[in-house]
């Protein structure tokens, strides 16, 4: 089912089953966008991302961040980040997307994808350290790319593509039930930055 098209309402799920996604349209104004991409490009910490998969190291070209409200470690591909504290600019994106959702998060994934052969490859964000069906809010900034979903028993895909400035939500089971990814594209050479806002399970 493709979304590229449809007039988007907040309210609607955009998965027909075994999960929630909501697409809110553009979160910032385009002046906004291109305000906090120009930011965030000179003031994030990037690196590039590590995964140690089959027992080998491997360097994405994608660059990374993590931040949070606590020095939170996160862990996925076999490989460990301490989060950085939240910048001013960070904090108020949070509460934007706070305001706008209804949800609360205490820390931040970012990735830099620097033109469109850089992407993701299917996967789920299920780590442990994440709470449980919890939300995670996704606002992209910079070029636009296509953005999928698969269902991980009937492989039915959902995709459409993110503009920039917009905001996507995935919450309730669609981690457990749903694999999403960013394809790979010859056709965009302009970088994006995509903040995953996330709640962070904190150890008692």
């Amino acid at each position: 089912m493709s979304l590229f098209d449809l007039e988007f309402d907040p309210k609607k799920n955009l998965l027909p089953l075994d999960g929630t996604v909501n697409y809110y349209g553009k979160l910032l104004s385009l002046k906004e966008a291109n305000s906090y991409f120009s930011v965030l490009m000179d003031s994030i910490e990037w690196r590039n991302d590590e995964a140690i998969i089959f027992g080998k190291k491997i360097i994405t070209k994608r660059k990374v961040a993590w931040y949070a409200q606590s020095a939170f470690e996160y862990t996925y591909s076999n490989h460990t980040k301490t989060a950085l504290p939240w910048t001013p600019e960070l904090q108020e994106l949070k509460s934007k997307i706070e305001e706008k959702t209804g949800e609360t998060f205490n820390s931040c994934l970012l990735n830099l994808y620097h033109n469109g052969s850089e992407g993701m490859a299917w996967h789920s964000d299920g780590e442990k350290d994440l709470k449980r069906n919890g939300a995670i809010a996704s606002l992209s900034l910079g070029a636009e790319r296509k953005f999928a979903f698969k269902h991980k028993v009937s492989k039915e895909k959902v995709e459409m593509i993110l503009e920039q400035g917009s905001l996507l939500v995935m919450k309730d089971e669609t981690q457990s039930n749903w694999l999403h990814r960013l394809p790979p594209t010859k056709k965009i050479h302009q970088p994006r930055i995509n903040l995953t806002f996330r709640t962070i399970v904190e150890s008692v």
